[in-house]
């Protein structure tokens, strides 16, 4: 019984551990809502390191706010290993746009070039 009921701890701590591949408005949707709500873990999660450093820049501008934010995906686009995504938010109804690299397998949220065009 004892056997029985360790097996079973071990797998369910097996399938919870598996990390789920998001695709990438999956991703891009979760890094706009982190952001909004300064969930610093989770955009640390899902963008790359000059993401990261550049949307925690943004971070300390935007407002304290207890609302729930809500993140339309209006456009996508994938070129290879690289993919565009065009959202929109509740907080201030503006469009924005995301670029996302796979980084082990995993989309994840970057910053663009300067000059760098999206797809749209």
């Amino acid at each position: 019984m004892k056997n029985l009921v360790l097996c079973s701890l071990v797998l369910l701590f097996i399938s919870c551990s598996e990390t789920k591949n998001l695709s990438h408005t999956e991703t891009a949707q979760i890094v706009a809502e982190s952001f909004f709500s300064k969930d610093e873990s989770a955009l640390k999660k899902h963008t790359t390191a000059a993401g990261y450093s550049s949307l925690i820049t943004g971070l300390n501008m935007i407002p304290e706010s207890d609302k729930k934010v809500e993140v339309e995906i209006l456009e996508e686009a994938i070129e290879g290993e690289i993919a565009w995504v065009r959202y929109k938010t509740s907080f201030d109804g503006k469009t924005g746009i995301f670029k996302l690299v796979k980084e082990n397998g995993q989309w994840k949220v970057t910053n663009k070039g300067p000059r760098e065009k999206g797809s749209f």
